[in-house]
């Protein structure tokens, strides 16, 4: 696997935070620099622990079904894909009550955003890739991402939100099918 098919997977896996930051963005007027690094380093940070956790479960187990590995990848990535378009088509306009900072919200909102990742992680665990570097190219981008949705989310409002979710789902499709064809071809 390429640089450019990690920085994709990485932009990929960011869009559920991006938006989850424009949401985030729409709920606080002028909000100060720390108000928008935080959903940058909680979902960065969880966007990078959770592939290196999925790899470690899958590496104990890859040479059983190495064989079957584009196949998976192309599964998990689908799967993961499809899912972020239908939700770029659900018309649920969450409101963020009270603190949006609070420990417990962004814990959880990182524990949501990050579960796909850790079903990307596993697919890694069927390629030679540098996985520091990679886990870091995910949490930086997704971090960055993450601080972008904010600003935007504060200038523009929710006119993104679903156009990100939905660009991030044909990502990892696209990705998938790619991984696919170039096993069977």
């Amino acid at each position: 696997m390429g640089l450019l098919e990690i920085i994709l997977i990485a932009i990929g896996l960011s869009m559920d935070t991006f938006a989850v930051s424009i949401s985030l963005g729409l709920s606080i007027k002028k909000p100060k620099l720390k108000e928008m690094l935080i959903p940058g380093i909680y979902f960065g940070l969880f966007q990078m622990l959770m592939p290196l956790i999925g790899f470690l479960a899958a590496v104990s187990f890859v040479d059983k079904i190495q064989h079957l590995d584009h196949w998976i990848a192309f599964i998990l990535l689908g799967f993961i894909g499809g899912k972020m378009i239908k939700e770029s088509f659900s018309s649920d306009t969450e409101k963020v009550n009270g603190n949006p900072f609070l420990f417990s919200k962004m814990l959880l909102l990182a524990i949501a955003t990050s579960i796909d990742a850790l079903a990307v992680g596993i697919t890694f665990a069927f390629f030679e890739i540098n996985l520091f570097m990679t886990v870091l190219i995910i949490g930086l981008t997704t971090f960055g991402l993450s601080v972008l949705g904010m600003k935007i989310g504060n200038m523009v409002g929710a006119k993104f939100k679903s156009k990100a979710e939905f660009l991030g789902g044909v990502i990892l499709i696209l990705l998938g099918l790619k991984i696919l064809i170039e096993h069977l071809f």
